[in-house]
């Protein structure tokens, strides 16, 4: 089960400390969501600040470009550190998306597609074998501290179903409202990876709150 903190949530005046305490407490990945203000209605950083925060941790960075025609953004968030990179197809020519995950590929990195509550698990059929993983939003992208979206539930179930019936082993993320209890059914319903903003951000103890969150998506 890996645990992917979101830095939306973290305070944006020290941004390297926050990378560093996800680090500290115990976090597998830090889930960095790039906003345009186009695509989603906020806007957050750049690959400049991937690049700075870098320097910060050694942990997976794992950036969701929240953004319009992504495919233009690849290579410099790739410079930057990035070593997963999901991106919306909706947000860019049909005929762009297998290229986009080939440039990802190509560089050695993870490639990621993601499907906001309105796209339907089959949208990203026809890529699944290409794919590393799989990002299945629980609430609108665009913002932080909204609530878990249990109807998307049967679309994270469906996802399962499909990859194992390929005998694939592409990851099944979940980003939004993810609590300790959230995270049980999102496990139950077979996701493996969960980004977790407030839950992590907001505790007391950081590192208490990741192996709580753990261990909730282990015992299902």
């Amino acid at each position: 089960m890996i645990i992917a903190p979101s830095i939306l949530s973290g305070d944006f005046a020290r941004l390297g400390e926050e990378a560093l305490r996800c680090q500290r407490a115990g976090a597998d990945w830090l889930h960095l969501d790039v906003m345009d203000g186009r695509f989603v209605p906020n806007i957050t950083f750049g690959a400049q600040a991937v690049a700075a925060l870098r320097s910060c941790t050694k942990l997976l960075f794992d950036v969701h470009l929240m953004v319009e025609q992504p495919q233009r953004h690849i290579e410099a968030f790739l410079r930057a550190g990035a070593d997963s990179v999901t991106l919306h197809p909706e947000a860019m020519p049909l005929l762009q998306v297998r290229q986009a995950i080939w440039e990802i590929h190509a560089a050695g990195k993870l490639a990621a597609l993601c499907l906001k509550p309105s796209i339907p698990a089959e949208e990203v059929y026809p890529y699944l074998e290409r794919l590393d993983m799989v990002l299945a939003m629980t609430v609108e992208p665009g913002f932080g501290g909204q609530a878990f979206m249990a109807g998307m539930l049967p679309k994270i179930k469906a996802l399962r179903n499909e990859i194992t019936r390929r005998g694939l082993s592409t990851i099944i993320q979940v980003d939004g409202g993810i609590n300790e209890s959230t995270i049980a059914e999102a496990a139950k319903a077979g996701a493996d990876c969960f980004v977790a903003g407030s839950a992590v951000f907001g505790a007391q103890d950081m590192k208490q709150a990741i192996a709580g969150l753990r261990r909730a998506a282990s015992n299902v």
